[in-house]
């Protein structure tokens, strides 16, 4: 069992996630903003656009959707191990899903959480006032320094200039994070386990961090863009 301590030191706020023109959102202080995601798929560039559609069409229609309702499932299965394992809740998941999220939970345990020596939120609610919002799924510190944390399972190994969408939402986190608690968050930890049990973490901190903040900002704007009626 880690020694992880909970630090009650920012009081995050309570939301009901909302779905409009199929778009998730999320309803904080009766404000209904647009999640993270929603703003990332919405933002997409036209080549990732491109690769998506390619990929469907090479697997086709059935084995696409089979394959991303699957990921979901472990994902979401591996996420509440993880919850229940930082609260000290006993949870127990036999359905072969829930198995093979169990072995890709301990990997984050004793590989990634091993780093983390107390935390602030679990499933956190962020947001920025006007603009957008999001459940986060870990603020805490990290090696010595409060990050934003993320749990991801993969079908396969990662590169890091795959998962820029991920640094894009732990810098979208961490500057909502930073408005309204007057924190300077400046890293992101990305903790991933592939189905096959392998481990890996990326860490994305200072001027990089920086970087996909402005690139997150600007998501935002052609996002409100997009959304302005046509002439």
């Amino acid at each position: 069992m880690l020694k992880m301590k909970h630090n009650n030191q920012f009081i995050y706020p309570k939301s009901m996630r909302e779905v409009i023109n199929g778009k998730r959102h999320y309803n904080v202080k009766n404000e209904k903003l647009p999640s993270v995601t929603t703003i990332l798929s919405a933002t997409q560039s036209a080549d990732k656009q491109a690769s998506l559609a390619a990929w469907r069409q090479r697997v086709g229609d059935a084995e696409a959707t089979r394959i991303v309702d699957t990921a979901g499932a472990r994902g979401t299965a591996m996420h509440k191990i993880l919850e229940k394992y930082i609260l000290k809740d006993g949870y127990i998941d036999l359905t072969t899903v829930g198995r093979e999220a169990h072995n890709m939970a301990i990997k984050v345990i004793e590989q990634g959480l091993c780093n983390v020596s107390e935390y602030y939120g679990l499933e956190a609610c962020l947001y920025y006032p006007g603009l957008y919002a999001g459940a986060t799924d870990l603020v805490a510190m990290h090696k010595g320094e409060m990050a934003i944390c993320d749990f991801k399972q993969s079908n396969k190994s990662k590169r890091r200039e795959w998962i820029e969408d991920y640094f894009l939402q732990l810098a979208g986190y961490a500057m909502a994070h930073n408005f309204i608690y007057r924190t300077n968050i400046t890293k992101g930890v990305v903790m991933i386990c592939t189905k096959d049990l392998f481990y890996q973490e990326f860490i994305v901190q200072g001027l990089e961090f920086k970087k996909y903040m402005h690139m997150f900002l600007k998501k935002v704007d052609q996002y409100y863009e997009q959304l302005k009626p046509k002439d």
